[in-house]
């Protein structure tokens, strides 16, 4: 007889991925596993090892635990579904994904958004700056971030609404307030910050990294282009980017994206020592890049599809240099990536760039023509990365739709 755990071996959420995510679902809310297109109320299951963390209504006692206790998780909840023997059991705490609600997965607590793609901090400086130096100077020596907003972020799906604030076009001679009219997508991989807290003044060091990134989810920055150009002279962004930023609602863990660890595509100049560590005792680098491949669908057209391989630089240097300061990191803390963006026009992760400031429009499938967004428009990420034995990893979608602005 077939069950909900027959699943093919490229599911994107079959056995080899098991994200965390948090449900609700006959009045409670609970950690949750999905496995194919149902959710696993983990703390149900007979001698589930942390069924109290899994019980709260939301990760953060799971991610408190540490990497240990992920890691003991995942050998449980892997060795349990591919032991047919036990699917009968299981199936009476599955839960089908139509018949929950997804909530945010975490609390999130400081977040911090990065730079991470030469292509696209390439591309943006050619926009913004088009007669100075495409690259700042200090680009290649550290990974640029900023400090943003954790209060406004959102579960996929969650409505945006479109933006005000102070903007300055060419014609005018002086700021004007309103409706942000280049209203665009930031796509990027938001990393997840677990175990024990680090002592403030003590900088958690790159080799150290991996044992805090419990795991990823898919992340939009929105971003008002208009508001962001005329207010990051001298400080960087602010309004521009504070208003949403979206989420997945699954949390990939870092150990189900073992396989998906490929080289950095390599940097010139060599990073500072603080930010190169030393192999573990796998051989494998303390700084790496993550093979996912990303799409970017505006109202049902796939515009672009970056890939995350592309990236300069790692999580763990960025981790490690978030910190080296001596700033903290808890559970529940959260950086993204920035920005996703390849050589090519159609690996582009912003509209910005895709069309080049408005410049080059896009035409989607209805005959519609865009540069940025519009009222009722939507916009869904989806990605995914290769698993073991030819098995391919899910990160799901990551939606939100434009609402129009409140009356200002």
């Amino acid at each position: 007889m077939t069950t909900a755990f027959d699943l093919p071996a490229d599911h994107p959420f079959g056995p080899h991925n098991l994200p965390y995510g948090v449900f609700d679902h006959d009045g409670r809310t609970r950690v949750g596993v999905r496995v194919g297109d149902h959710v696993l109320d983990v703390c149900s299951v007979p001698g589930a090892p942390f069924a109290d963390a899994w019980a709260a209504p939301s990760l953060d006692p799971f991610l408190a635990l540490g990497r240990p206790a992920w890691q003991a998780a995942r050998t449980w909840l892997t060795a349990l579904i591919v032991d047919k023997s036990e699917h009968d059991m299981l199936a009476l705490h599955l839960v089908p994904l139509a018949a929950v609600t997804m909530r945010l997965p975490f609390t999130v607590g400081d977040y911090v958004d990065f730079y991470a793609s030469e292509q696209h901090a390439t591309n943006v400086g050619r926009i913004f700056r088009p007669d100075a130096e495409a690259l700042t100077p200090n680009w290649k020596h550290l990974p640029i971030g900023y400090h943003g907003r954790s209060g406004t972020i959102v579960l996929s799906g969650t409505d945006i609404v479109r933006p005000c604030g102070q903007r300055k076009p060419p014609t005018e001679p002086a700021p004007v307030f309103g409706p942000s009219t280049r209203l665009d997508i930031e796509a990027e991989l938001g990393f997840v910050i677990g175990g024990a807290p680090s002592a403030l003044g003590h900088p958690v060091p790159i080799d150290a990294a991996d044992e805090h990134l419990f795991g990823v989810v898919l992340l939009n920055d929105w971003s008002a282009r208009d508001l962001q150009a005329w207010e990051y002279v001298p400080l960087g962004p602010f309004l521009g980017k504070s208003f949403a930023t979206t989420i997945g609602a699954w949390v990939v863990t870092m150990d189900a994206l073992r396989e998906a660890r490929v080289p950095l595509p390599g940097q010139d100049p060599e990073p500072l020592p603080y930010l190169r560590g030393a192999a573990d005792e796998g051989g494998e680098p303390a700084a790496y890049g993550l093979d996912i491949s990303y799409e970017i669908d505006w109202n049902g057209t796939v515009v672009s599809r970056p890939e995350y391989r592309d990236m300069y630089w790692s999580p763990t240097q960025m981790l490690a240099h978030m910190t080296v300061n001596g700033a903290t990191i808890r559970p529940g803390d959260f950086f993204g990536s920035g920005t996703i963006s390849g050589a090519r026009r159609d690996q582009r992760g912003s509209f910005l760039e895709l069309s080049w400031a408005g410049a080059e429009p896009v035409v989607l499938a209805d005959g519609s023509v865009r540069t940025f967004l519009e009222d009722g428009d939507t916009v869904t990420l989806r990605a995914s990365a290769p698993g073991p034995d030819g098995s391919v990893i899910g990160l799901g979608e990551c939606v939100g739709t434009i609402r129009a602005a409140l009356a200002s």
